[in-house]
């Protein structure tokens, strides 16, 4: 409240989220976080969450119609405004707002021009932009398209039609023209979540695994209110391979008693396949079948079976796993599959697979980066040390280092490192090890463990 009151309405509008994060229904923090939206220009994500509200908290929070109306007004949704201007004045004819709300019906009126002609252009666009979501849902694309132009021309700040008219584009495969109305949106509406997650897709099918990975880590740090968003996220978040994530916002809005369709149970099912729920991931996929029985063979178990399509369902640490255990028993074909697979690759992932290929050779790689080197030395020593495979162990090493990449940590001893994140996992696991009997296993001292021990913890938390 006190940013709030400084007019630092960025800061007020983040901690009151991390509130909401630990009371998700508290309605007064939610109606607080409605009004520095308004106040941000931001109207659309405002009257979501009074929609929000007034469903799924009480209903009887008439004042939510009132600001909702304004909303309306300022987005040029006048008929939109009207309605609940004129629910707030019947709930409330002696309300706090209603005063303001006549005003605004005045407005709203034009000097006593006929309702029906006043608020003939947003009842036209509730028909042209539900018209426009069929039109791309069943492949009519520059049908679409043109229905959408005229959207964005007529109500500039209508995000959502901005979003589909991109998608619209990236369809058609005209992903240039698709960046550029995903960038006027993201313009002037920098955190509108459906456009970094149409981003992030975009960066996924141009294999730009790099742009992935610097954008999934930053929606990953986002904690979505509405289950609108937070099933966006996690459909986006399976969809390009990062499963823990997916699963966690997916799993969450099921919990809650979100009955979705059979898209909503696909990326559940996938999502709870690939983080090791699988009972669960095949009680989800039964819901896919009663809805859309032409999913069949498409289960996540069975692309698994697929050699040559399974690096499609892989995230980059599942992929940077296979590529190094068929290059220490020598299945030079299996990394040829990666490599040839339509899926987004790092520099970080192509010069691994170069030099796991050299290894298979017998040759010296001399071209790659010293943290690709030091990554798969660390990655040689802790497989000497593990011979009985334990896939745990091995993807929360890539994922450690993918993260250590990131924070372009200066890492030196690569046997300290393989040492500590083979003692961290295990102590975070229930294993009975110490320190002393670790460091002497990487042949390093235990105040060395302890230093890079100290550094992976950090690097978590």
């Amino acid at each position: 409240m006190k940013a709030y009151r400084e007019r630092d309405l960025m800061r007020a509008s983040k901690w009151i989220q991390r509130a909401i994060q630990l009371e998700p229904n508290h309605a007064v923090m939610l109606s607080q976080l409605a009004s520095i939206y308004t106040e941000l220009g931001k109207y659309q994500q405002s009257n979501e969450l009074l929609t929000y509200i007034l469903t799924n908290i009480d209903k009887a929070l008439t004042e939510c119609h009132y600001f909702m109306a304004n909303n309306y007004a300022h987005l040029g949704l006048f008929h939109e405004a009207y309605k609940c201007a004129i629910h707030y004045k019947t709930e409330e004819p002696n309300g706090e707002f209603i005063e303001e709300t006549e005003d605004l019906l005045d407005l709203l009126t034009i000097e006593g021009a006929d309702e029906e002609d006043a608020y003939l252009d947003s009842d036209e666009l509730i028909v042209k932009q539900d018209t426009a979501k069929s039109l791309l849902e069943n492949g009519k694309l520059e049908e679409a398209i043109s229905m959408l132009k005229e959207i964005v021309t007529e109500f500039p700040e209508f995000w959502s039609a901005y979003n589909n008219l991109s998608l619209a584009y990236f369809y058609t495969g005209d992903v240039e023209q698709a960046k550029v109305y995903l960038n006027m949106v993201l313009d002037k509406n920098p955190g509108n979540l459906h456009a970094l997650c149409n981003l992030l897709v975009f960066y996924y099918y141009e294999r730009q695994d790099d742009k992935v990975e610097e954008l999934a880590q930053r929606l990953g740090q986002i904690y979505p209110i509405l289950f609108e968003h937070r099933y966006k996220l996690g459909a986006t978040f399976a969809l390009v391979g990062q499963y823990e994530l997916a699963y966690k916002w997916l799993r969450a809005i099921y919990r809650q008693g979100f009955d979705g369709d059979d898209t909503f149970y696909y990326w559940l099912s996938y999502s709870a396949y690939h983080t090791g729920k699988e009972d669960f991931a095949r009680t989800c996929w039964e819901r896919v079948m009663d809805v859309n029985p032409d999913k069949a063979g498409s289960e996540p178990w069975a692309q698994q079976e697929k050699s040559t399509e399974r690096p499609m369902s892989m995230s980059i640490e599942e992929r940077l796993l296979a590529i190094f255990l068929a290059a220490e028993t020598k299945q030079l074909d299996q990394i040829h599959v990666f490599q040839t697979a339509k899926v987004p690759q790092s520099s970080f992932e192509k010069e691994f697979m170069d030099l796991a290929i050299a290894h298979v050779n017998g040759e010296i790689k001399k071209s790659v980066s010293e943290k690709l080197k030091f990554t798969y030395q660390a990655a040689q020593v802790l497989f000497e040390n593990n011979k009985t495979l334990n896939e745990e162990l091995y993807l929360f090493f890539l994922k450690t280092a993918l993260k250590a990449k990131r924070e372009e940590l200066p890492l030196k001893n690569h046997l300290a490192w393989a040492g500590a994140l083979e003692y961290v996992w295990k102590k975070e696991n229930g294993f009975k090890v110490t320190q002393t009997e670790m460091a002497k296993q990487y042949s390093i001292s235990g105040k060395t463990l302890s230093k890079y021990s100290t550094v992976i913890k950090k690097l978590w938390s």
